[in-house]
């Protein structure tokens, strides 16, 4: 059972999250040959401001 973790910057509508992780789960199902079913995909939102890059806060940019 593969299990995906993807940690994003939050910003991003339902639907955009939906389709990222459609194609996540066709591209495993394609490649690795498990079933869809079993592909099991976790989206850690952040808030800008709990995100620090290169010493300044995504809030700040």
């Amino acid at each position: 059972m593969p299990l995906v973790h993807i940690d994003l910057v939050a910003g991003r509508s339902d639907e955009q999250l939906k389709a990222m992780m459609t194609d996540i789960t066709t591209a495993i199902e394609k490649h690795v040959g498990v079933p869809r079913e079993n592909v099991k995909i976790v989206v850690n939102e952040m808030q800008p401001n709990r995100f620090m890059d290169g010493g300044v806060l995504r809030s700040e940019k």
